[in-house]
């Protein structure tokens, strides 16, 4: 059986692992827009998280696997349709994520100074498509709405002393901009509550603790929480106790001391839904969010925000906006929730098209880290293997694979880069970074990609 995946993240990779190693004479294909491979590994994950990108070595070894074959460069959609990539394949796994963000909807929102958390990250992450951002960082407030763990993150960057992100593979474009930085203050604003926020207790302890930064929690959140907690799940229970620590008990002198002296400071509001960016005087740039306050009906993760009619402004120059992904449809031939902004599938198993398959985001929606991903995938991959186990896709008749799909991307001017050719790429980003003392130093322009590679 000859199996194509589209998309090279962590969803395309461990979809292609475990076909590799559940069926002894599958071929997988992987394909990717970009020249280089592994996604929000590389895209997504925190610059100063690099024990997250560990996976990244699994996945080499899959790309190595003489089984196995990466084809970047190759926009499917556009350069080969997915109905070209089915009469190619025995089966066609769409793995491509959630390319865009949403968007909050409120007046103000394209105004200078709002960025979405996923071209913020893009950006200090050398993401091609974000590497023109410039965000303006001449402001001394920032706003980040919503409170998952891509919101920590981003404060977590806007207040790491430099010389903590110089020791990572964090872009020398942001870095520079990072050091001319005037933000000394980051609010994470979110319209629920407390017991309600996305983060882990992992990213929350290390904002705890990062260096030069205090946190500023209101006592009157957190008063009389240990109660509502005592009988929660036991990860929801040590996140909010630390929260109530953090927020309720005196530090250590020693503490207290590193605290005062802090020229940073970063902070949780809860009960607030943006309402509106409003202007300076000019009407060009933001000067503040209008928020809504809300009181929650209902309690735990399916209490929801009511707007009580009352409103506050919070001030500031810069606003992210960090309220979650959005997949994208990737060709009309393929059925979409736009809604829930997922592809329909049953394990998998894209609804009404035979031989089609979807795993990761696009499959479930952009939530969970890399190893619910990996479940994820591998439920999927399942599905592949048992269809093929009980001839519900016919192997009897033979699939090019890439043969076919060579031809027609020939015929429309389209080159892919190899998993050496990313090889390639890799050993020059390495030795950019060995001279600058960091791990690597990423090549952020597609062109300059190809170029090193003879393209």
């Amino acid at each position: 059986p000859r199996v194509c995946v589209v998309g090279s993240g962590p969803a395309g990779f461990y979809t292609a692992q475990h076909i590799l190693k559940h069926h002894g004479g599958a071929r997988v294909d992987i394909y990717e827009k970009l020249p280089v491979p592994f996604g929000l590994v590389r895209f997504g994950v925190a610059p100063d998280h690099p024990e997250v990108k560990n996976v990244i070595n699994a996945f080499t070894q899959t790309a190595r696997s003489e089984r196995c074959t990466y084809y970047g460069n190759v926009t499917v959609g556009r350069d080969v349709t997915v109905a070209e990539l089915q009469q190619a394949y025995h089966a066609v796994v769409l793995s491509y994520g959630a390319e865009d963000n949403r968007v909050l909807g409120i007046p103000g929102e394209n105004l200078s100074g709002v960025y979405s958390a996923r071209a913020f990250v893009g950006w200090y992450n050398g993401l091609p498509e974000n590497r023109d951002l410039k965000p303006d960082l001449s402001c001394e407030t920032a706003l980040i709405l919503g409170h998952g763990n891509v919101a920590l993150d981003i404060a977590r960057i806007l207040l790491s002393p430099l010389d903590l992100l110089r020791k990572t593979d964090i872009t020398d474009g942001s870095l520079a901009a990072l050091a001319c930085s005037k933000v000394k203050r980051v609010w994470l604003v979110g319209r629920r509550g407390p017991l309600q926020v996305a983060f882990t207790i992992k990213e929350l302890r290390e904002m705890i603790n990062l260096p030069g930064a205090r946190p500023v929690l209101n006592p009157a959140d957190f008063t009389g929480l240990e109660n509502a907690v005592k009988d929660a799940p036991r990860p929801r229970k040590r996140l909010t106790e630390l929260m109530i620590k953090t927020a309720l008990e005196k530090p250590g002198a020693k503490m207290m001391e590193a605290q005062a002296a802090a020229p940073r400071e970063w902070g949780l509001k809860f009960q607030r839904s943006p309402q509106e960016v409003l202007p300076t005087a000019d009407g060009r740039r933001a000067r503040g969010v209008l928020m809504a306050l809300t009181c929650l009906e209902g309690s735990g993760d399916c209490a929801k925000a009511i707007p009580t009619g009352d409103v506050e402004e919070l001030e500031c120059g810069l606003v992210l906006s960090s309220i979650g992904y959005r997949s994208l449809p990737l060709d009309p031939a393929v059925p979409f929730d736009t809604q829930r902004g997922i592809i329909p599938n049953s394990s998998g198993r894209v609804d009404g098209v035979p031989g089609l398959y979807c795993s990761g985001w696009v499959k479930r929606g952009p939530t969970g880290v890399i190893i619910t991903t990996m479940n994820d995938s591998f439920d999927t991959a399942q599905s592949v293997l048992e269809d093929l186990q009980v001839g519900m896709l016919d192997v009897s008749t033979s699939r090019e694979g890439f043969g076919a799909v060579e031809s027609i991307l020939h015929s429309r001017g389209v080159r892919p880069v190899s998993f050496s050719d990313w090889e390639k790429i890799d050993a020059a980003e390495v030795a950019r970074g060995k001279a600058a003392g960091k791990p690597r130093e990423k090549i952020v322009d597609p062109q300059e990609m190809l170029q090193l590679i003879g393209h």
